[in-house]
């Protein structure tokens, strides 16, 4: 995301009142609960959290932008790793695109742009599906691709193991999160209670589950004194159940992040990385607009790596955003907007400007591209990912 920080006050928008009423009588009856089961409802909630619902919330009209909505640049170039794939995996003549999180389908459309740009023979072979916790949105995917000519290529996703690309955009800084801080040498969990006037307020309380302690421990990490941090539990069911997802081909995850020992620098990220995304700015308060602001967390990179090991996959390689565009040639796709028979001025600087803010290591260029696989030939180099 390429968002401006502003302070809350500048973000006069209520909560909802059911969904906040709702998270008080919880608290009400059984006491104080998680952040992450907190996050669940406010970004969940079948009936009104965040993501629910038929419209997409990201987007121009929305509360952030994401990188295939800023341009199909974006797409144009990962297109080239599904032709890299396809190959590796012997030109077969079904080959399926699974994406999680696909919003209104600008990736999908892109992708398939891209490939028929390049002449790749892929273009015929994919099928895609789609991953909404909404599911009322694979009509608005459907909608956009049948509009673009592409009638015929969405199906729904029956849940099987497939054989192809499993990809997730910004999906994984979503997760419900839990919170913790060290408070004399110990580590306590921050929930969710009431305050003296019924409002949402942070509780310090002993960890409600030792994985907590767990995590930190098996990747060597030790939280300094008053330091506030994430720890998202969710990581390893989440890429669980998308490796099972997966028969032979890749994982292809995008998200802002940083390994262990960067995530929890205590000189770097005292505080945490918690944001809350509201009208394409972001803030520090979760309270606020609840069901009606994202709510975020910088993505463990080793986490999810140890995830992906224990689900049986092959770690292919993990790079930032901005190496991966350049590996893709998304430089050499610009230049198209430029000199193509339908290129025009602002075309072209149009996809520049959206290039740039996806590979300015200040905006989204620091995003890890986290890549593995199953049952790929040994060797396999696919573009956009360090050799070796």
């Amino acid at each position: 995301m390429d968002l401006r920080r502003v302070p809350p006050a500048n973000l006069d928008v209520p909560s909802d009142p059911v969904l906040e009423a709702a998270i008080r009588a919880d608290i009400e009856a059984n006491g104080p609960i998680t952040f992450a089961r907190f996050m669940e409802i406010a970004l969940y909630d079948p009936e009104r959290g965040y993501y629910r619902g038929a419209v997409a919330r990201p987007g121009r009209g929305g509360d952030f932008l994401t990188a295939p909505e800023a341009h199909p640049i974006f797409g144009r170039a990962i297109a080239r790793f599904v032709d890299d794939l396809w190959r590796a995996r012997g030109q077969p003549a079904r080959f399926t695109i699974r994406e999680h999180g696909a919003g209104d389908g600008e990736l999908a459309e892109a992708i398939l742009a891209g490939l028929e740009a390049d002449g790749s023979g892929a273009l015929g072979a994919v099928h895609y599906r789609v991953v909404e916790v909404e599911p009322a949105r694979e009509a608005a995917v459907r909608t956009r691709l049948d509009s673009a000519g592409r009638a015929g290529v969405l199906e729904s996703d029956d849940g099987e193991p497939i054989d192809g690309l499993v990809i997730a955009n910004e999906v994984l800084d979503a997760l419900p999160t839990h919170r913790v801080v060290v408070r004399d040498g110990e580590l306590r969990e921050i929930l969710v209670g009431l305050g003296p006037d019924s409002g949402l307020v942070d509780v310090e309380a002993p960890p409600t589950t030792p994985l907590l302690a767990r995590r930190l421990g098996d990747e060597a990490i030790d939280l300094a004194e008053g330091q506030h941090a994430e720890i998202c539990l969710a990581l390893d069911s989440w890429v669980a159940e998308a490796a099972a997802g997966l028969r032979r081909g890749a994982v292809l995850l995008i998200d802002y992040g940083y390994p262990a020992g960067e995530l929890y620098d205590p000189r770097r990220r005292a505080a945490g990385t918690l944001a809350a995304y509201l009208r394409h700015q972001v803030h520090d308060d979760p309270y606020r607009a609840v069901g009606r602001q994202d709510l975020t967390a910088h993505v463990d990179v080793t986490a999810v790596e140890r995830a992906t090991v224990a689900a049986g996959l092959d770690h292919l390689g993990t790079t930032t955003q901005s190496a991966f565009l350049d590996g893709l040639g998304a430089g050499e796709i610009l230049v198209g907007y430029q000199t193509g028979p339908d290129a025009t001025l602002q075309d072209y600087l149009t996809a520049r400007a959206a290039l740039v803010r996806m590979i300015d290591p200040a905006a989204m260029g620091r995003f890890r591209v986290m890549a593995f696989g199953r049952g790929l030939p040994v060797g396999t180099l696919l573009r956009g990912l360090p050799a070796g």
